[in-house]
């Protein structure tokens, strides 16, 4: 069932094009957080405590840290972005429900790493009822923590934070007198990600913002993806869009020429472009937090062999018809259904495979040549969170949620059961959709992906 959705303040428009985005217009409000922060404690019930850490730093080598990203449900809760943070929520806490304990300011810290929010501005800035110094927390909170029932937390995620909340527990029961230990341990993940698979008014927004960056940059890699460069070149250019606009990479790109794009997830990104061959681009943008996911394929000499257009077309038949069953009351899986019928019809009617599509289907030879899903959903985690089954079901899509849409077609380059000239070609082609009240929304429709589109764009270059 979908959640009560939060009341909004208003945010402004902004231009997603081009030309950049406002971030200050596409920022979710306190108010926002603070309300999702009031419906997880209302579904968690007067008893209990939910505990969730920020994302540690984490090292790359030596003492050089990986760029910090915070931890996508700690974000949600509270739009704080330092790592040595904890959020409780204690519902019915007489001085206030929502506490913070985070990095109070620190002038020789600061000196070296930037000025920090502090308690001061956690409670003015971001809406908190209350914070203290993460350096208290082991005096203040197993006090706050006595006497609730349960503990709603992410247990076994980090193993550092887990040892403290153990401690915590530890503590409580040396308290004098003996204080009262939650007697449960709870996964705070089976509610709080049903809140994060229905996007709000500004998520949807931020989700927009953030594709349309993400078209941007396949666009310009577009343009440079010439015979001749590297993989990594047309990596360099998606980057550097996406850090222009304000984002930053939602994951690895993906920039696969020839064979490589027969490997689903392929990393290297280090060969060259050759003419004859196709070019597979799989790149999404993460703008706030909020991910963008699309995939093209096109032919780095300008025009599609005849082998590469007969089995694009097929994917791209197989893709609309999936986008087409995205909408309200339809099983999430609906998508890929539709998409392996058209696919099976396509590998059935090119001789890829023999017999009929029902059959194909049946005994699932079709994973021969396309061995994934057709989709996933998309939020501040490019896969995710939500359930995709309910009841042994599979989910029923509503308003407000987003997946991709992302079937394709892979002929491994030793597979001898089918003809020299179909081997090595993979195609995939990937849009992000969100499920509306009639239908559905394709939020990187600005990406051309029909062969004549593209061959125009290529011949323009």
């Amino acid at each position: 069932m979908k959640p009560s959705a939060p009341k909004l303040a208003a945010i402004g428009s902004a231009g997603f094009g081009a030309g950049g985005v406002s971030l200050a217009s596409l920022a979710i409000t306190p108010e926002e957080f603070a309300s999702r922060r009031r419906q997880l404690m209302q579904m968690a019930g007067d008893d209990a405590v939910m505990l969730v850490a920020a994302a540690p730093e984490r090292m790359r080598n030596a003492d050089a840290a990986w760029p910090y990203r915070q931890d996508s449900d700690f974000h949600y809760l509270t739009g704080f972005p330092e790592p040595e943070a904890v959020l409780a929520l204690l519902p019915g806490r007489q001085h206030g429900e929502a506490v913070l304990f985070c990095r109070e300011r620190d002038p020789t810290h600061e000196r070296w790493h930037g000025e920090s929010i502090g308690t001061d501005r956690a409670v003015a800035e971001f809406g908190m009822d209350d914070a203290f110094p993460i350096e208290d927390i082991d005096d203040i909170l197993p006090g706050m923590i006595e006497g609730r029932a349960r503990v709603y937390c992410h247990f076994g995620s980090e193993p550092e934070f887990d040892a403290r909340l153990l401690g915590w527990m530890r503590r409580l029961r040396q308290l004098r007198g003996g204080g009262v230990v939650p007697k449960e341990f709870v996964a705070l993940g089976h509610l709080l990600h049903d809140l994060r698979l229905y996007k709000s008014r500004a998520e949807l927004k931020l989700m927009r913002a953030s594709a349309s960056i993400a078209v941007d940059a396949h666009l310009a890699a577009l343009q440079v993806a010439v015979s001749g460069r590297r993989e990594y070149e047309v990596e360099a250019e998606l980057l550097s869009v996406m850090r222009s606009r304000g984002a930053v990479s939602a994951f690895a790109p993906t920039v696969a020429s020839g064979v490589n794009a027969c490997v689903m997830h392929y990393q290297s990104n280090r060969a060259a472009l050759r003419d004859g061959e196709l070019l597979l681009i799989d790149a999404g943008a993460e703008l706030d937090c909020y991910a963008s996911d699309i995939s093209r394929t096109f032919p780095i000499g300008g025009r599609y062999s005849r082998e590469q257009r007969a089995l694009y077309e097929v994917v791209l038949a197989a893709q609309l018809a999936a986008i087409d069953e995205v909408r309200p009351g339809h099983p999430f899986n609906a998508p890929h259904v539709a998409a392996v019928r058209v696919l099976a019809e396509g590998l059935c009617e090119l001789g890829l495979l023999k017999g009929s599509a029902d059959a194909a289907i049946a005994d699932e030879s079709y994973k021969r040549f396309f061995p994934a899903k057709t989709g996933h959903w998309l939020g501040m985690d490019v896969h995710d969170v939500g359930d995709y089954r309910v009841g042994g079901e599979s989910r029923v899509l509503e308003p407000d949620m987003v997946l991709t849409v992302e079937p394709g077609l892979y002929i491994p380059p030793d597979d001898r059961s089918v003809a020299e000239r179909w081997r090595g070609i993979g195609i995939r082609i990937e849009d992000d959709v969100a499920v509306t009240r009639d239908g559905n929304e394709v939020l990187t429709e600005r990406m051309p992906k029909e062969a004549e589109a593209i061959e125009a764009l290529l011949a323009a270059r």
